[in-house]
This record gives structure tokens, sequence and C-alpha cells, in this order.
């Protein structure tokens, strides 16, 4: 990944731009009606897009590259549970058969995503070989975005959102826990389109 500074330069002015406008409207929208506690609940388990981003360097030519990585067809063929299943057996094998190798010591430059090799990957490679390997399982690839996000450490990291009915998950190749986006303590700053994954959004997302 790139260094937390580059990072958060690239993403910080447009997060705030689109932070101002949505505070804007949510003034308007407040101003005739309030949002029930429930409803405020399950919004706020989801990670909200503010501004659309250009991709982080490294996956310029992510779609190009993969075609899947960047599928918004959506598939309706496995139930939640069924999905939940699948994803934590594969988070688990991926953590455990991939080792964790820089950019910089595999292929002597700063920012590549890609597969794993078989001498391993860093974490972009994780959440992309996870998306991979859900997507071959028949994992609704619509509900699987790689996100870029600042650590607990305020390094520079990428990890794989699982849109779940009930809210975002995060699947990282740090721990085999998968957990609710706002339980990671990592502060989000890119993330694939929902609506057209091959574009990238800004959020707004401190957990």
């Amino acid at each position: 990944m790139a260094t937390m500074g580059t990072e958060f330069r690239a993403v910080n002015a447009r997060i705030w731009t689109g932070f101002g406008r949505t505070l804007g409207i949510l003034a308007l929208a407040l101003g005739s009606s309030v949002m029930a506690p429930d409803a405020q609940a399950r919004e706020g388990n989801f990670i909200r897009t503010v501004a659309s981003s250009p991709p982080p360097s490294g996956a310029r030519q992510l779609c190009r590259q993969y075609s899947w990585a960047c599928s918004s067809k959506a598939s309706n063929s496995m139930s939640s549970q069924q999905e939940m299943q699948i994803i934590k057996k594969v988070n688990r094998q991926v953590n455990a058969t991939t080792r964790s190798v820089t950019d910089q010591a595999q292929y002597r430059t700063r920012e590549r995503w890609a597969l794993p090799t078989s001498r391993g990957g860093d974490c972009e490679d994780f959440a992309l070989l996870k998306k991979r390997d859900l997507i071959r399982a028949g994992v609704d690839p619509s509900k699987l975005l790689i996100a870029t996000v600042l650590d607990t450490q305020r390094n520079s990291h990428a990890v794989l959102v699982y849109r779940s009915a009930s809210g975002d998950l995060v699947l990282d190749n740090l721990t085999n826990r998968i957990k609710p986006w706002s339980a990671t303590r990592y502060l989000f700053l890119r993330m694939q389109d929902p609506r057209r994954p091959s574009k990238w959004v800004g959020v707004f997302g401190r957990s």
C-alpha cells in the first residue's frame, strides 16, 4: 500500500467537499422530518459514500486486468446464511495459505494490485483473491467491494467488504474474525462504488 500521507491527501479534499454537500442535504431534510432511531441504526451499519474518487494508484488497470473484480452482476442463487458460511471459510483459507509479502519486496515497486503469486501478496492482493474465490463459489459479486483504509496504527491498508442485508462486514488479512465495519477501528477512505464497482468513491467512515 502507498504511505498514509499519500493516501489521505488524495482522498481528503473530495471527502470533505462531498461531506459538506451531504450535511446541507441532511439539514434540509431534518427541517421537515426526523429519521426514526431504528432507521438511523440501520443506516449506520453501512459505509457512507460521499463523492466520486479516482481509484488507488495500483488499481487503475484493475478492471482491464481482472474483469470479475469490477462485476456488478447481481445473483440471488444463495441465501444470506449460505453466503456467510462460504465467506467465513474463504476468509480463513486465504489468510492461512497466503504469505504476506510487500509489493516492494516482490515487484520492486511501491504499489501494484494483483492476485498473490506463489511467494504471497500484500493486503490488496489478499482482498482480490478472496473476492475472486467468493465469486467462483457463487457469492453475489455486487456485494463484494474492495476498500482502502487507515488501520489502527494509521497505516494504509486494504480490505474486502461484504455488503450483507444487515450491514457492511469486513474480511481482513490481519484477522480471521469477520467484523462489522464499525467494529474495525479503521478510518475508511475509498471503496469500489456499490452501484458501479468499476468506479471508486470516497467514503466517510470512522469506526
